[in-house]
């Protein structure tokens, strides 16, 4: 018998019907052993998550405003799923726990984490399963950072005691024994913690699509699926845009080198997509080109200096300009007498003028060129560094659709070639380099 931890996310858990779909794929398998679940997500279009219902708990009483009857629409929704689903489970004193808590005005972390607790505990009544909370088994420090070997230690040891257990995701507890949350999303990261804790053969992370898709849906029609990924890869893609599961997730079933499985609760029959450092496993060897993906709304500042390349301290500098505004850049990509430092908009609203006289102040350079609205594109691809012809293949394709390329940028991977775009060709890009390594 070998182990699987399955995480159910929103949409998996919406309601009943959800939730029974849910229960049929965990009972397919007896190695689902370990179940993670979010709290409930939207049934339909103009609904409301319960976590964004009970932020909004929280915004009322920072501002002295009534929120019973919002707290009774949470405590509604799960009462309905629990009568219609014929579960045995008295949610009465856990709701009346909540509210007396509620009245001591209590950080927003705890009350954002009582949408997974709750989940938790009816999902548990409803497979028969243990359920094992993580406050005090997830462990945070004093600023919120995830201790990764304490909580492995802490999962592991309780984890021993249950054959099959469903936890909540999202939350642990920082050392002043307070309620912490990871950032939304984080219940894939719990999953992950768990895989690893238990030494499972495979973290299966069960949301409403099949997988990762080769590019946007919404720019490329149909495109085609990823059935399997190396870790590396997906953290290219994850950085430049494509977001299915939570980045910060890979770590822990990396180190414990489980795989990952994306699937479709929804269409269970879909194999999804794997992610797992044994690509080869998988038979995966003439691929060339894994994925495409990219974020429009980038600045790029292009630095000159003759003789830059001879001046210690140059790239540093330039590094401590931007630590002192707390700016975060995307791409350095340089040149014997130049260097471009590349920064999301959004990062540099409204603060342009002052770190580019900053630039000139300390920098002292020949000339400064800013470029605004750039589109970065990435494709990323293993195959890519063996395969000769690849750059000239892309860069091609690019030039047949008459798109510009203002910035050209490589890994020393050579796992993936970005490409800066003006945001204007940024759709026709991505159908461009997709058409011709995938389309051909």
């Amino acid at each position: 018998m070998g182990i699987k931890v399955a995480k159910f996310g929103g949409s998996s858990v919406a309601d009943g019907i959800q939730l029974t779909k849910t229960k049929n794929i965990i009972n397919a398998d007896p190695d689902r052993r370990y179940i993670v679940v979010s709290a409930p997500g939207k049934r339909f279009e103009g609904d409301n998550k319960i976590t964004d219902l009970l932020y909004l708990c929280k915004t009322h009483l920072e501002h002295n405003l009534p929120y019973d009857q919002i707290f009774q629409v949470v405590a509604d929704r799960f009462m309905a799923v629990e009568i219609n689903l014929g579960i045995d489970l008295d949610f009465s004193p856990y709701f009346d726990k909540i509210r007396e808590n509620l009245k001591k005005n209590p950080s927003a972390d705890y009350i954002a984490s009582r949408g997974e607790y709750l989940n938790a505990i009816l999902v548990a009544a409803f497979l028969g399963y243990d359920f094992v909370d993580t406050e005090g088994l997830i462990r945070f420090d004093a600023k919120g950072k995830l201790l990764a070997e304490e909580t492995n230690e802490a999962l592991k040891a309780e984890l021993e005691k249950h054959e099959r257990a469903v936890l909540p995701g999202f939350y642990g507890t920082g050392p002043d024994g307070k309620i912490r949350t990871f950032s939304r999303g984080g219940s894939d990261i719990t999953g992950s913690l768990v895989a690893r804790a238990v030494g499972a053969d495979v973290y299966e992370n069960w949301t409403d699509v099949s997988g990762f898709l080769m590019a946007d849906p919404r720019i490329v029609k149909n495109p085609k699926q990823i059935d399997v990924i190396s870790y590396k890869e997906l953290r290219e893609l994850s950085y430049m845009g494509a977001s299915v599961l939570h980045e910060d997730a890979i770590f822990p079933a990396r180190m414990a080198n489980v795989p990952i499985n994306i699937r479709n609760t929804n269409h269970p029959e879909d194999p999804g997509t794997m992610i797992t450092d044994d690509v080869a496993r998988y038979g995966i060897k003439d691929r060339v080109i894994t994925g495409i993906a990219g974020s429009k709304d980038f600045v790029v500042v292009a630095l000159y200096k003759n003789m830059m390349s001879s001046e210690r301290g140059f790239v540093r500098r330039i590094l401590g300009i931007l630590d002192d505004y707390d700016i975060n850049f995307e791409h350095l990509p340089s040149g014997i007498d130049t260097v471009s430092v590349v920064m999301s908009g959004a990062s540099i609203e409204g603060r342009l003028d002052e770190v580019l006289e900053e630039f000139r102040s300390r920098l002292r350079p020949d000339s400064i060129d800013v470029i605004e609205e750039i589109s970065l594109i990435a494709t990323v691809g293993h195959g890519m560094d063996r395969r000769p012809g690849t750059s000239a293949k892309l860069f091609q394709a690019l030039a047949d659709a008459q798109v510009n390329v203002r910035m050209i940028d490589q890994g020393s991977s050579e796992m993936n070639i970005i490409v800066g775009v003006e945001n204007k060709d940024f759709e026709k890009a991505i159908r461009a380099i997709y058409n011709a390594f995938v389309e051909e």
